[in-house]
């Protein structure tokens, strides 16, 4: 897999958008992109593209990543605690909080997350990013600026299949332009792209997160200069990690391309089988996305509850 880094190379972004950009390929968003996007709104129906944060969700603890922990601080049995605190007396409070892994669920990978060769997006060093201090330049919270809001595009390939893809099953160009082909659209500049490959009903129809895991179809480096040329401004899937990876096989080498050369946010393990079978209904497949992360400081990842609204 060594041929990523020429790719890479090929491909970069760096100083596109200047030397202190954070953003990368999310520049791509304008005013203009979100005001067209907004017209796509003719239903008013909208779509929740994320898994649950619960216990039971898909993590198995793999890099460390569990399951979110789900405390209540406050019940009504504590009444006689808040007396004096909270009044009238007679008043039901419920609080609760939350641990939690950031990229444990629905999610998106910011900048600062995969790098290579001592750098991360745009010549950002690896020491930027510390246990204690976190992601001292490339913060996930950068990327709000952009939304990120526009347009989004759903290509289903289990419908060029005809049905889930495998575990191993990789993604080419030529699939995505079959997608566009038969859904008749075309992915543009500063849209959001969405790609079904069906693997997330590993988790959501058949329960098991443990299959979830065994490897993954996707997108594969013969997609990366189509995601480039088209200036996509950033891509999530149904699966954990957007690119085909074999099973017990984690090289990340698009991740590496996308993340850390061209600079594009990477979306994963969202839910869409429900925004599908509208798409499919009424043959329309692009819609108003917008998914901003929570707003943490110095993070590289932020769970997330994306919206496709038609």
């Amino acid at each position: 897999m060594a041929d990523y880094r020429e790719l890479g190379k090929k491909l970069s972004n760096w100083g596109r958008w200047g030397s202190d950009d954070k953003i990368g390929t999310l520049n791509f968003i304008t005013d203009r992109t979100i005001i067209d996007a907004g017209k796509l709104i003719k239903k008013g129906r909208l779509f929740d593209l994320s898994v649950p944060l619960g216990s039971s969700g898909p993590s198995i603890g793999g890099g460390g990543r569990v399951n979110p922990i789900h405390l209540m601080g406050i019940t009504p049995a504590d009444k006689s605690r808040l007396h004096g605190i909270v009044e009238p007396y007679d008043l039901i409070v419920a609080d609760d909080w939350i641990t939690m892994p950031l990229q444990c669920a629905t999610q998106w990978d910011g900048l600062g997350h995969v790098g290579y060769d001592g750098c991360f997006y745009n010549h950002v060093s690896c020491d930027t990013v510390s246990t204690l201090g976190g992601s001292s330049v490339l913060s996930i919270e950068d990327i709000i600026s952009k939304g990120p809001t526009g347009r989004g595009v759903l290509l289903d390939i289990t419908a060029i299949r005809g049905r889930m893809l495998h575990a191993n099953e990789e993604i080419t160009p030529a699939d995505l332009e079959a997608a566009e082909k038969r859904q008749n659209i075309r992915v543009g500049a500063g849209d959001i792209l969405l790609l079904r490959t069906g693997w997330i009903q590993q988790f959501t129809v058949h329960r098991s997160a443990v299959n979830f895991w065994q490897g993954e179809p996707g997108i594969g480096l013969s997609c990366m200069e189509w995601l480039y040329k088209r200036e996509v401004a950033a891509i999530a899937a149904d699966n954990f990690g957007v690119e085909m990876m074999a099973p017990g096989l984690q090289t990340l080498a698009c991740h590496c391309v996308l993340i850390r050369d061209m600079g594009m946010t990477l979306g994963e393990i969202f839910d869409l089988d429900e925004l599908a079978a509208d798409c499919e209904a009424d043959g329309v497949w692009e819609f108003f996305f917008t998914s901003p992360p929570l707003k943490v400081e110095h993070g590289v990842g932020s769970p997330i509850t994306p919206l496709a609204i038609k």
